[in-house]
């Protein structure tokens, strides 16, 4: 995506992380088209080589010291974006000590810690502050998602007291709730699934039976919803969980 001279987010400084590649990676574009400022993270340096934005920085989003020092070098942020988080599949029984603990410290613990970094960079004008949760969450239960859906239920519960707590002082917290996004990791899901359900059709089909709009949904419409929320058009909208899932939810 083309980056624009003058934008309705210019001159405003975000950072975004998971920005190598799928959502992340779209939102940390669209702001840039939109002019801001964006300072993207990812734990893989190779995602990130040709990502244009205003820096890159290969950080573990889930490492308390990594994400304190990337944050340490911004001195003033408007724009939020936690993109962060990975995907277990299987039942509470299928998901493993191990399983539980990575899916909350990639997912949840990730949250906090950026946030607790980088909202007392937000100044006097205020911010907003974004998290990419799921439709899979405290929003509604989805076979084999144990751990994701209560991580991700987590993150709506973080961004909706942040809200409240931060009200006063102008800054927005909203959660961006997908349902089934084409992404990288969504290909990788379906190819996991391959030796249970004996096909790449069969695996492809558990994924694409639940979609009501007959499709995917587009990184670019994630991103879309995401600059939205960031500028002032969203004055109003606060401590909202807002589903893009092509009508899962309904």
């Amino acid at each position: 995506m083309a980056k624009a001279e003058q934008g309705r987010l210019s001159g405003r400084v975000a950072v975004v992380t998971a920005a190598g590649q799928g959502i992340g990676r779209a939102v940390a574009e669209h702001l840039t088209a939109e002019g801001a400022v964006v300072h993207a993270s990812d734990i893989n340096d190779a995602l990130l080589r040709d990502l244009e934005v205003a820096s890159t920085t290969v950080v573990d989003a889930s490492d308390g010291s990594a994400v304190r020092d990337w944050i340490s070098d911004i001195a003033h942020i408007d724009i939020v974006v936690h993109a962060a988080g990975w995907v277990h599949q299987g039942t509470i029984v299928e998901c493993s000590p191990d399983d539980w603990r990575k899916s909350m410290q990639i997912t949840l613990d990730s949250a906090y810690l950026l946030l607790s970094e980088a909202v007392p960079r937000i100044g006097e004008r205020g911010g907003s502050v974004i998290a990419i949760a799921s439709v899979a969450s405290s929003l509604r239960g989805f076979p084999r998602r144990a751990a994701y859906c209560a991580a991700k239920g987590g993150v709506i519960g973080l961004i909706k007291a942040c809200a409240a707590d931060y009200l006063s002082q102008g800054i927005r917290f909203n959660a961006v709730c997908p349902g089934t996004v084409d992404t990288p990791s969504l290909r990788q899901r379906i190819e996991e699934l391959v030796p249970q359900l004996g096909s790449h059709e069969a695996a492809l089909r558990f994924f694409t039976d639940r979609q009501p709009a007959g499709r995917f949904t587009h990184v670019d419409e994630v991103a879309g919803l995401v600059a939205m929320l960031a500028s002032d058009e969203a004055a109003a909208i606060n401590g909202q969980a807002l589903c893009i899932d092509g009508g899962i939810s309904i």
